[in-house]
């Protein structure tokens, strides 16, 4: 049965993985790309023949040379044979394919994990598992995926004895992982202890019963453990839906139902179908019980209604609109960084220990300044409602893979152990910023407390798409500036549900504020050149100005602007009406550009032809506070074809004037210049250059010495490295308020639309 989904994500979702031959988009979600040149006859010769022959002799010689010489080592497979996909079941291992590309995609993305996807078409056992072991030679771990019980016991199992590299079905696994560790902090939190507590669980397939073992790993007992499935309780003597790895559990009494055995119970594990937990049997259950309602997409209890039936009960689900959400990116990434970075030959119960610990002490910590600011200023406390780490945190994949590979290390299947744990942590650290996940802590904080955001360009396509997603989404509000009979058109055009009903509008032509608006325009450019005749048109007619008017009435909280015009048109519409903050000088643009090399903001990109040292230092300490907003420590780099010196030009004694002005105005900024591009970039040339520099590592923050040099570089870099851009982000208006480009994507609004509700939140754009 198909997943239950709108419309307009079926639609959207076919669209992202469909190839385009206009715009040159492949079909699917992932490429090979080479690491090494091969731009001439010699790097020829030593990519293949007859150079790649010494790499064969030295990894014959010594196998373990594989992990030097070739991409083994940070290799995956993620295998399935298509028997149990997502909540979609039998459908192929064609029809799956999507899946685990899109688990490719995680891997990659979240810890640097190169994967091959890899279905099977074949359903036995004992022929899957021999297809398994004989793909060793080429990857560093396995990832079994959606393949159905008993079977994937079988497979795993089997493959593990066999083989000397990780096999790990994360369907088991990983959701074991999670939920031992949202259970201990519950547990901490109750005052109860692990080997005392009663569970019960519905639903007895692989992911339960893999989070029964590791429990029982970690000191739950096993006679407090009662199972049961869609044949009821798992008893001795049972015979129907049974299996040797549920047999374990099988109790020796006449209960035979979920309602049976429920009484008293401390923890409710279910994994099993919507609904099936009702609020008499939470009643039923212990003083501040735990449950885990994780069926999708309709949990075995809504959280409301349990909590209505136990107040103290603390509850997780597998849904991202609840708190506690048990999710599985939280972990497989991570596990396997730190066993492939060890050459771990397996994942065992040491290593899953060891992640459960890291995730749940993670969860306990206070929320550090730099994620707190990626979450808008939110300290995210310790309790109930926060028994597990979000998965925007970025400091998941410093926290577990080094736990991960110490357990590797010390339960003795580590071939490879880490000699220095600081410097591998700060190898994952700058990883961390190299993910191309600098958005995630932004969505997530726009996720807490959505604004309203308008769209000054409320009937372009654009708009439409951003306007949507926000709403499925929930990262704000959205109210458009459009003709209401021209947006529903437009909608069904372009495929969309959305509709003038599900969102504000405001219509140009006749809206019952028209007079109000008329009026706080004149008060606030009248002595602008503005006349009454003049105001009267320019609410009729520019949206721009339509928009910024709701900011100042109270009406919006956030606009965007800018998808048609001239960007300083817009510019003077909005210094008109919102103004500029008493604490800017002037107005800047900050631009993100996010490659595969790093996350790097560029100011200022599109506002001040020639800024003097004042505006240049204003610019780069506005901008560092932006920075700040998306969890980044930042690395001021002021740029000049002069390094440190090296020349007395007018543009280099501006850029060193502005060092000083910042190093007076922000002391605690990190910050160094005048320096070349490739300076900024690279520690080592700097180090040569000047090793008393007050920059460390790579800067992220580029402030350039005029509009030329910023324009034209924001511009090239997109270009050749192929970047993702966000903004411009005007910095210096009293108001969130953003002017994008006309080449700006819907994406790029969505993306725009999360950074203006974080700076609403905080209440002001800087």
């Amino acid at each position: 049965m198909p997943i239950q989904m709108s419309d307009d994500l079926r639609t959207g979702a076919l669209v992202y993985h469909r190839g385009s031959a206009a715009t040159g988009a492949r079909p699917g979600k992932i490429e090979i790309q080479a690491t090494k040149p091969l731009g001439n006859q010699r790097d020829l010769a030593l990519a293949y023949s007859p150079g790649v022959a010494a790499a064969c002799d030295a990894i014959a010689e010594d196998p373990d040379q594989a992990a030097e010489l070739t991409a083994r080592q940070n290799l995956v497979a993620v295998l399935s044979n298509g028997t149990a996909v997502l909540g979609l079941g039998d459908i192929g291992p064609l029809a799956g394919k999507p899946v685990m590309e899109g688990k490719a995609v995680l891997f990659k993305k979240f810890a640097g994990i190169d994967v091959f996807d890899i279905e099977v078409a074949e359903k036995d056992a004992a022929r899957l598992i021999e297809v398994v072991c004989a793909l060793e030679p080429t990857f560093g771990g396995i990832n079994l995926e959606d393949i159905k019980a008993p079977e994937c016991f079988e497979v795993e199992e089997a493959c593990k004895k066999r083989m000397g590299i990780p096999v790990f079905h994360d369907d088991q696994h990983g959701t074991a992982i999670i939920v031992a560790a949202a259970i201990v902090n519950g547990l901490e939190l109750a005052g109860k202890s692990l080997g005392s507590v009663k569970i019960v669980t519905s639903g007895a397939g692989a992911a339960a019963l893999a989070c029964l073992n590791l429990l029982v790993t970690l000191g739950a007992k096993r006679e407090n453990i009662w199972v049961t499935d869609i044949d009821g309780v798992a008893y001795k003597g049972r015979e129907t839906l049974m299996d040797r790895w549920k047999a374990v559990y099988a109790q020796e009494t006449d209960k035979r139902t979920l309602g049976e055995v429920i009484d008293g119970a401390d923890v409710f594990l279910g994994l099993s179908a919507g609904g099936v937990l009702k609020p008499e049997m939470v009643k039923r259950m212990a003083e501040k019980p735990m449950i885990l309602a994780l069926a999708n997409p309709t949990p075995e209890i809504m959280p409301d209604v349990a909590r209505e039936a136990s107040p103290g009960a603390m509850i997780c689900t597998g849904r991202s609109d609840f708190p506690n959400q048990v999710n599985n990116v939280l972990c497989f990434p991570y596990i396997f960084r730190g066993a492939l970075d060890v050459a771990a030959t397996e994942i065992n119960e040491e290593m899953k220990a060891a992640a459960v610990r890291a995730i749940a002490a993670l969860a306990r910590e206070p929320s550090s300044d730099v994620v707190a600011k990626a979450y808008g200023g939110e300290t995210r406390l310790f309790g109930p409602e926060s028994l597990i780490p979000s998965p925007f945190d970025p400091r998941l994949i410093l926290r577990i893979a080094p736990a991960v590979a110490r357990a590797a290390m010390e339960s003795g299947v580590a071939r490879r152990p880490i000699a220095d744990f600081r410097a591998y942590e700060d190898q994952l650290n700058r990883f961390v910023f190299r993910s191309g996940f600098v958005m995630k802590p932004v969505f997530g904080a726009a996720k807490a407390a959505p604004k309203r955001v308008i769209y000054a360009d409320g009937e372009d396509e654009r708009s439409l798409r951003a306007a949507e997603v926000a709403l499925e989404e929930g990262i704000a509000t959205p109210i458009l500036i459009g003709r209401p009979h021209v947006i529903e058109v437009r909608a069904k055009r372009w495929g969309l549900t959305i509709k003038p009903g599900d969102v504000e509008v405001i219509n140009p032509e006749d809206d019952r504020r028209y007079r109000d608006y008329v009026a706080l325009y004149l008060e606030l450019a009248g002595r602008r050149g503005v006349t009454p005749e003049l105001a009267r048109t320019v609410v009729r007619t520019n949206a721009t100005a339509i928009a910024a008017l709701a900011v100042v009435r109270g009406d919006a909280d956030a606009m965007i602007t800018g998808l048609e015009g001239r960007f300083h048109d817009h510019l003077e519409i909005i210094d008109q009406v919102i103004g500029r903050s008493d604490a800017a000088p002037d107005y800047s643009t900050l631009s993100l550009l996010i490659t595969g090399r790093g996350v790097y903001f560029l100011t200022d990109t599109y506002v001040t032809p020639e800024p003097d040292a004042v505006s240049v230092a204003e610019s780069a300490i506005h901008g560092a506070r932006s920075v700040e907003r998306f969890g980044i420590t930042p690395k001021v780099a002021l740029l000049s074809h002069s390094s440190f010196g090296s020349h007395d030009t007018p543009s280099a004694r501006k850029m060193r004037d502005a060092l000083r002005i910042i190093q007076e105005k922000a002391p605690q900024l990190e910050v160094d210049g005048e320096m070349m591009g490739d300076v900024a970039l690279l520690p080592s040339l700097r180090e040569r250059l000047l090793p008393s520099s007050t920059l460390t590592g790579e800067a992220n923050l580029l402030v350039f010495p005029n509009l030329d040099a910023a324009n034209i570089a924001a511009q090239l870099i997109k270009a050749l490295a192929d970047a993702l851009p966000v903004g411009p982000i005007l910095v210096g208006a009293k108001r969130p308020a953003h002017i994008l480009t006309p080449s700006v994507t819907a994406r790029g609004v969505v993306n725009m639309t999360a950074m203006a509700v974080v700076e609403a939140q905080v209440g002001s754009a800087d």
